[in-house]
């Protein structure tokens, strides 16, 4: 008997259609051009962003001549630093900068320390009245500066507080206490609970828990809300001008109030390189203080998610 070997049926060659009927469409084109608009997006922001500061600069080491028949990001004929000396001494910039200094400092603190205060025990213990009085931090968000003018200055002016550091300063806390509660609280909540527990097994008291081991552990939390708080003190205008006036007050005046003096009297006196570089001094600490923990600031906005 012959053994009958079959050949098997030649199979025919798939479609291309075929081929491609049961494949996933291919993001990676998708991604990669909404990544080149992205790119093109930042790229033209950042020139926005940087271009008015790099003229600012440029223009504070030129004479109005060269400020205002000039190419405008030429570099200048001369690189002199008298107008800085101007702007700090004869334009007294450096007394209005040690006043915003001092007064950024001391309400920064208090705003961290009060705030940090009760943004911990709204987010870790529960009591009758907790979340009215979360809605009553967080309301202030909502609450327009200018509408509470008029009522702050007769309540710091009844306090004889008007043309003082200390109702700039509390004023000033005020103001920064909503965001710090809303941010921090939210923080606060994600932190983990076992630890918390262990410390009040080991007999630690409230207040040693909160500065010994959840102030460390909120670190990057609190590092971000402190550059927040202090970019925004530094950058306030209108409060200043409602609280510091009177005899005397141009003493006490902060940076955005001494810039604004020197615009106006540029105006008439075409001092335009020294307000330009007063301008400069006021926005170089910001940005140090950005480039020193632009890190943290990262780590202190992503941790919430993260966690």
């Amino acid at each position: 008997m012959s053994n009958v070997t079959s050949t098997p049926a030649p199979v025919a060659p798939a479609s291309s259609s075929s081929r491609h009927a049961g494949r996933k469409p291919d993001k990676r084109r998708e991604v990669n051009g909404f990544t080149g608009l992205a790119h093109v997006a930042l790229v033209i922001w950042a020139l926005a962003t940087a271009g008015p500061l790099i003229w600012v600069v440029l223009a504070s080491f030129k004479g109005n001549t060269e400020i205002f028949l000039g190419a405008p990001f030429a570099l200048p004929k001369h690189f002199s630093f008298q107008t800085y000396v101007d702007a700090w001494s004869t334009a007294h910039v450096g007394r209005y900068f040690l006043n915003s200094v001092f007064v950024v400092a001391v309400s920064t603190a208090g705003t961290m320390l009060f705030g940090s205060m009760a943004a911990y025990v709204l987010a870790r213990y529960r009591f009758f009245g907790n979340r009215f009085i979360y809605y009553l931090f967080v309301s202030g968000l909502a609450f327009p500066t200018f509408m509470a003018l008029v009522p702050l200055f007769f309540i710091l002016k009844g306090f004889g507080l008007i043309n003082t550091f200390t109702g700039l300063i509390l004023v000033y806390i005020a103001y920064s206490l909503p965001f710090t509660v809303f941010f921090l609280s939210a923080f606060f909540k994600t932190l983990p609970n076992e630890i918390d527990e262990a410390a009040t097994m080991d007999g630690a008291s409230h207040t040693r828990k909160f500065f010994q081991i959840m102030m460390p552990m909120a670190k990057s939390g609190l590092i971000s809300i402190t550059i927040f708080n202090i970019v925004g003190q530094w950058n306030q205008y209108l409060l200043p001008v409602v609280i510091m006036q009177g005899a005397g007050a141009d003493k006490n005046w902060v940076l955005t109030q001494g810039i604004a003096n020197i615009s106006v009297s540029a105006g008439y006196h075409a001092q335009w390189s020294t307000l330009f570089a007063a301008l400069t001094l006021s926005i170089l600490p910001m940005i140090i203080v950005y480039a020193i923990f632009q890190r943290q600031i990262q780590a202190g906005l992503t941790a919430g998610a993260v966690k």
